[in-house]
């Protein structure tokens, strides 16, 4: 599997490429924000190990230019206990962050479960028709209208997660783990700023409700106009 990593920190980048090349990882790495966004895009990778401050670019911009162009699961390396720049790198449409000094292990396995989220296809049926949408599942595409909406990998499974069970509960951490592949940890607002993101890309139902409700201490469910 090829990884890109892009992190100004030469000393960092040797040794993640080290370890994740121990973990089977083929790992090429950039250290500025113009190398990185023209890698990203090169189609030559599975994922990419994004840095929020760059040379020659905040890594945010590089984030909003990849997501223009590409679905590619993206991993964003943000300051420790900097919120924010992990709400804004959601937002834009990262697929999941770590606070760094990273633990490597825990990069490996949030690596994983991304690069596994944007290969699956747990359904046997290839489309799924709900109300105005179409999710197709071989093409990791969902029509509103016959319109293409434009959501990242993260979203798509959500979505994909709470279709197959429309107007049914699903709990938060259910959701979670099938969806984001892992479970959540203490104060993970990571599902909650997806959910948020892809509420907002989908727009309210053609009675004007909300498509995706959240009930309140339990999940979260997709309430049909049917």
């Amino acid at each position: 599997m090829n990884i890109l990593l892009v992190d100004d920190d030469q000393e960092l980048c040797a040794l993640l490429k080290r370890y994740l090349e121990r973990e089977l990882f083929r790992v090429n790495a950039v250290h500025n924000a113009e190398e990185g966004l023209t890698e990203a895009l090169s189609g030559k990778y599975e994922a990419v190990i994004l840095d929020i401050m760059l040379p020659g670019g905040n890594g945010l911009d590089v984030l909003a230019s990849i997501r223009q162009r590409s679905d590619i699961p993206v991993l964003m390396l943000t300051a420790k206990g900097d919120e924010m720049d992990r709400i804004s790198g959601l937002e834009i449409g990262a697929d999941d962050y770590l606070p760094k000094p990273c633990n490597p292990r825990e990069l490996t396995a949030r690596l994983r479960s991304i690069t596994r989220r944007s290969r699956s296809n747990e359904v046997a049926d290839a489309q799924l028709e709900v109300d105005d949408l179409l999710i197709d599942f071989d093409q990791h595409q969902v029509l509103k209208d016959g319109e293409p909406l434009d959501l990242t990998i993260t979203e798509f499974n959500i979505l994909g997660v709470l279709a197959r069970e429309v107007n049914k509960v699903i709990e938060k951490n259910q959701l979670a783990e099938k969806s984001l592949q892992r479970s959540l940890t203490l104060f993970d607002r990571s599902l909650d700023m997806h959910l948020s993101n892809l509420r907002k890309k989908l727009g309210n139902n053609r009675q004007g409700n909300a498509r995706i409700k959240t009930m309140r201490g339990i999940g979260y469910m997709y309430a049909s106009e049917e």
